[in-house]
């Protein structure tokens, strides 16, 4: 008799993550030790993470919630070490300790989930498809036959336009800024990213916008060290005050700063995404 096949594990869960807590570990007191945060980020990401052309400060949503994080470890003095990086080098550079914290636009996916940790959800997006106002392209489909798709590398709209097998050139580039100066030069016809990244490009150049609605629902968690799980359970702690209060909360606010007037009326959220835990 054939033995009976080994069930297969079952998908990780993308939204749960490690229950908060604010008692101090190796890690938090690693950065207190240190006296500073570092945190890796985009400053590419025009309402998520750049800087104010007219005074040079770091701000964006992201931004946002990296200071909180930092404050809340830190104090109200917290001082934070930006570093910057392409999407492709995420995992490598936390996973060497080069950062403590990565607020970067990240999406939850259980293979990441197998190399790095997570927070739980602090935003929800999916990925849409943006060209120029003037395109043929109008939706992510068969129309793509030829097309020039630009995606960032090693995100995962790469894995999502591969699946699709729609005919599309992938057209690979180091970011998606990159690939908006590629739209608007005329070397690619279109980019796939996050909605949420697309509302910040299309904000940046009013020649262009979104066409279709999500294509697959994307997570956004900030992403840690597996072997930090205080600095985990810590960030969660402080992911949980920072959604507290309704429409006067941290991250609400920060929302309505950042994101409400760029992003359409049915990719607006009523409240921040509520936490999940695994333990």
């Amino acid at each position: 008799m054939r033995p009976a096949a080994t069930p297969a594990a079952p998908p990780c869960d993308p939204w749960a993550s490690l229950r908060p807590s604010d008692a101090d570990g190796p890690a938090v007191a690693r950065i207190r030790q240190r006296g500073y945060l570092t945190a890796g980020v985009d400053l590419n990401s025009y309402l998520w993470g750049s800087a104010d052309p007219a005074t040079g400060e770091i701000v964006g949503f992201d931004i946002d919630l990296v200071r909180a994080i930092a404050k809340g470890i830190l104090g109200p003095e917290a001082r934070i070490k930006f570093v910057t990086m392409s999407p492709e080098q995420r995992v490598a550079r936390i996973r060497a300790g080069d950062v403590d914290v990565m607020a970067r636009t990240m999406t939850i996916t259980c293979e990441r989930k197998a190399e790095v940790a997570f927070s739980t959800v602090y935003f929800q997006s999916g990925q849409q498809l943006l060209v120029a106002k003037n395109s043929p392209v109008t939706a992510f489909d068969r129309g793509l036959r030829g097309q020039r798709v630009c995606v960032g590398a090693g995100t995962t709209a790469v894995d999502l336009l591969a699946r699709a097998d729609l005919g599309a050139l992938v057209d690979v580039a180091d970011n998606h800024l990159d690939c908006l100066v590629r739209l608007q030069s005329g070397l690619t016809d279109a980019i796939l990213t996050h909605g949420s990244l697309a509302a910040g490009l299309a904000a940046q150049d009013p020649m262009i916008h979104v066409v279709g609605p999500r294509l697959d629902e994307t997570l956004y968690g900030v992403a840690m060290n597996p072997n930090d799980t205080d600095l985990v359970r810590r960030v969660n702690a402080i992911l949980a005050d920072y959604r507290e209060g309704g429409p006067d909360s941290p991250w609400m606010r920060s929302y309505d700063r950042w994101l409400a007037g760029n992003l359409p009326a049915a990719e607006r959220p009523a409240a921040p995404p509520a936490a999940k835990y695994a333990d």
